[in-house]
């Protein structure tokens, strides 16, 4: 007995779905490395820690977490400075290294359930 089955593609709105899901795991993604970095900003006023951010670019499907004061840059690259206990130069970098690994499982975590419908 032979049995038979019919298999409609989508391509277009599995593509839409997919590309859905990355954005939104980008974001969470982002917001993510922000949390750990925000954990680790040196602090004497808290201006450096308020002027961070999380943003995606949707026509690349980019994410970037940044700090907005004009010091920002100096202050994580200045390996020479005492900070706090846990402040560290580094504060951005370190975070998005050490969480390299969850950051893709949050994409992938969103691309795979706009994919289960």
């Amino acid at each position: 007995m032979t049995q038979r089955a019919r298999l409609t593609w989508n391509g277009a709105a599995a593509l839409r779905a997919t590309r859905a899901g990355a954005l939104r795991g980008l974001r969470a993604a982002a917001e993510h490395v922000l949390e750990r970095s925000r954990a680790r900003v040196p602090i004497e006023e808290g201006t450096l820690e308020r002027s961070g951010a999380a943003s995606v670019d949707e026509e690349a499907l980019t994410a970037g977490v940044s700090y907005d004061t004009p010091y920002a840059a100096r202050v994580h690259e200045d390996l020479t400075a005492r900070h706090d206990a846990g402040r560290t130069a580094k504060y951005l970098e370190r975070p998005l290294t050490e969480e390299a690994d969850t950051v893709a499982e949050i994409i992938a975590a969103q691309v795979r359930r706009v994919l289960r419908g």
